[in-house]
């Protein structure tokens, strides 16, 4: 298998979560979209150009990060399972990580836009500031009953969730919310997500000094 991705991109770190937890073994295509001839011959090789994608050993292109993680979860047997075979678990499962990416993740990106621009347009960044707030008060209540996301177990919600909190602590007023601080701290020790942060650490290295290191 291989996996086109990028070590900065949330949804690229939810993917790279699952495949630690599953112990599948892939070949890492690291593609950087923003520089125009990894783009123009990753769009070659897949039009709509969006990471992450997974290429699988028969040739299968799977998109979108929660598509590539049920796939996963089919085929590998090993590791932690991520989607429950009980139905009523299944669909929590699914419904957290839809919240989550669609609630917390995509705003925390247009929350990161807005705070690039050179045009800073403050009214806006409280407006989603105020939102993910909501989002994240309403998600400790929901941590106070569970360990994980969604119960005893590490999920798909759990591999959408744990790379937006990095950011979130960050930027946001999160340490009052003790579920939330609880559930963090108990994540950045798992092992899936330590691996996922070295790679991300190494990045974020890069981008600062714009030197690459050698392999």
């Amino acid at each position: 298998m291989e996996l086109f991705y990028h070590p900065l991109s949330r949804y690229s770190q939810k993917v790279l979560i699952a495949l630690y937890e599953k112990q599948a073994n892939f070949y890492p295509r690291i593609t950087d979209l923003r520089d125009p001839l990894p783009r123009k011959a990753f769009q070659h090789f897949y039009p709509p150009a969006k990471l992450p994608l997974l290429k699988t050993q028969d040739g299968a292109l799977i998109p979108e990060s929660s598509i590539i993680i049920e796939y996963l979860d089919r085929h590998f047997t090993n590791g932690t399972q991520l989607l429950p075979q009980e139905s009523q678990r299944n669909l929590q499962v699914r419904l957290y990580d839809r919240i989550i990416d669609n609630d917390i993740n995509n705003p925390l990106f247009q929350l990161e836009k807005l705070k690039r621009a050179d045009e800073k347009r403050e009214f806006e960044i409280k407006q989603i500031e105020k939102q993910m707030l909501t989002q994240f008060q309403r998600l400790d209540t929901h941590l106070a009953q569970n360990h994980w996301v969604c119960g005893d177990s590490f999920t798909l919600a759990d591999c959408a969730l744990i790379p937006c909190l990095s950011y979130s602590f960050k930027h946001l007023n999160l340490l009052e919310l003790d579920e939330l601080v609880r559930y963090w701290q108990q994540a950045q020790l798992r092992g899936a997500w330590m691996l996922v942060l070295e790679e991300v650490l190494l990045a974020e290295m890069e981008e600062d000094t714009g030197l690459r290191s050698i392999p």
